[in-house]
């Protein structure tokens, strides 16, 4: 059984060790993410040329994610570089504080609107929610507030506003930077952070462009603002991310599973692609098995459909890389033994569909469905036509044959679609079914009798011009 869901790794200095690279790919890696909030623009380069050669080596087509810093807004430094903070204590924050005069008095915070951002009453969550702050007044630049839960709290430490309603902006100077590296470096995902609405992901498409960049729009959704603005955000992008960490801090940890449940609800309906992300195997950086109650995360996550599970410090920082990927495989592909609740698809049965290529897909899953084939090979420019495919739940594989490398790593992130390298060589019709048997049969996906449902275009080149299916049985090319 293949697995269905996707996994996403982040590499780091735990993965910078050439075998150990090989073996997270072996495992089952299919896109390798960089974080820019962490290293230069040479540790990127570097990261990125050993994933593409090591990739190579392993004969697979592995994706490559570029993952914009964004907007987060931090503490400046203390002196001591750290403090604890009491409960019912007074602490304020300033943007006009010095780089490192912080005190258990007071610090400073790297956002120059945010007095303008709070009112009284307004509850500030420091460290990932494990400080909260609430505002008292607000004089001039100064915030003052009373601690509600206190702790320590250390230099660079994140700020959150509970409900959301801070107005940094998505994209940074350093955010402009790097989307020019995601360009320079041919990556085929860029994920923007902090996103609010559609219109943050329509201005960072249009800045990867025309840098150059041709992959696809990933929009991380951890903002209140972004999940009331959802259809928007999904109209935009090409990928949604649910990225729980500030997410969960913004609107309550209680909510984050029911909203994590819609939104890849939502994004699947939308026939986009989605990633589930954030602390999902936690445990194993320092351990080298997850937690019960991970992997029941996991397996949720698959069985509401993501696309995709993400690992984080897992994978580039933790102890066991390798391990992580492995245990993130055994429990997607133990999920996907189980029926899905939701039974058979609706999927935009009452809608019209964008165009000749989805009606086709749709038409293909529905058959598949009905009928005791054994794979769908789709003849694909963009990956599109498979994209629609994967949206409709199947146990078919459906393999997207192209002569693209960047759009086999691109599907690489569809759930349920794998790439096959294929060159079409003549127009013969029995030349070109010959040649897709030859390849089924080589690689062992399907065996002689087997049927088959394949779709292709009758404009070779055109991206989109998928118009046509048909039932084969497979043959012997010998």
């Amino acid at each position: 059984m293949q697995r269905r869901t996707k996994i996403v790794a982040t590499l780091g200095p735990a993965t910078d060790v050439e075998k150990v690279l090989r073996r997270m790919i072996r495992a089952g890696l299919d896109v390798a993410r960089l974080n820019f909030s962490h290293g230069d623009a040479e540790e990127h380069r570097r990261r990125a040329e050993k994933l593409r050669s090591v990739a190579k080596e392993c004969g697979r087509d592995v994706g490559l994610m570029g993952d914009l810093q964004g907007p987060k807004i931090r503490v400046r430094r203390f002196k001591e570089h750290s403090v604890e903070l009491s409960d019912g204590a007074a602490f304020y924050l300033d943007s006009t504080l010095g780089y490192e005069d912080g005190t258990e008095e007071g610090v400073g915070v790297a956002l120059d609107s945010l007095h303008q951002d709070v009112v009284a009453g307004d509850i500030l969550l420091l460290n990932d929610g494990m400080i909260a702050l609430e505002v008292q007044r607000v004089e001039g630049t100064r915030i003052h507030t009373t601690v509600i839960t206190g702790g320590i709290i250390s230099d660079h430490k994140g700020i959150n506003k509970k409900g959301g309603g801070l107005s940094a902006t998505a994209l940074t100077d350093i955010d402009r930077e790097n989307i020019k590296l995601a360009a320079e470096l041919e990556m085929d995902f860029l994920a923007v952070s902090f996103v609010r609405s559609g219109a943050d992901v329509i201005e960072a498409r249009r800045l990867f462009e025309e840098a150059g960049g041709k992959g696809l729009i990933v929009a991380k959704i951890e903002r209140t603002e972004a999940v009331l603005d959802m259809d928007s955000i999904v109209d935009a992008a090409d990928v949604i991310m649910v990225a729980r960490g500030d997410l969960g801090v913004e609107m309550g940890y209680a909510e984050l599973t029911g909203i994590q449940k819609s939104l890849i609800r939502k994004t699947r309906k939308g026939s986009k692609i989605v990633i589930t992300a954030t602390q999902m195997m936690e445990s194993m950086i320092q351990h080298p098995i997850p937690t019960r109650a991970e992997v029941s995360d996991v397996s949720n996550a698959v069985m509401d459909g993501t696309d995709a599970v993400m690992l984080s410090g897992e994978t580039a920082v933790g102890k066991y890389p390798v391990k992580a990927i492995r245990a993130m495989d055994e429990v997607c592909t133990g999920a996907e033994k189980y029926p899905l609740p939701h039974g058979s698809t609706r999927h935009r049965l009452g809608d019209y569909f964008e165009g000749v290529d989805e009606a086709i897909a749709m038409a293909v899953m529905y058959t598949a469905n009905h009928l005791a084939v054994k794979a769908i090979i789709a003849l694909t420019e963009s990956g599109s036509t498979t994209r629609w495919m994967s949206r409709i739940r199947s146990d078919i594989p459906i393999y997207a044959f192209t002569p693209y490398a960047a759009t086999s790593r691109r599907v690489a992130l569809y759930r349920g679609v794998y790439p096959v390298a294929f060159e079409i060589e003549g127009s013969d019709r029995e030349r070109l079914y010959a040649d897709i048997f030859k390849t089924l049969l080589s690689n062992k996906l399907v065996e002689v009798d087997d049927l088959v449902i394949f779709t292709k275009g009758d404009l070779q080149g055109v991206s989109g011009s998928t118009n046509s299916m048909m039932i084969l049985e497979v043959k012997d090319s010998e």
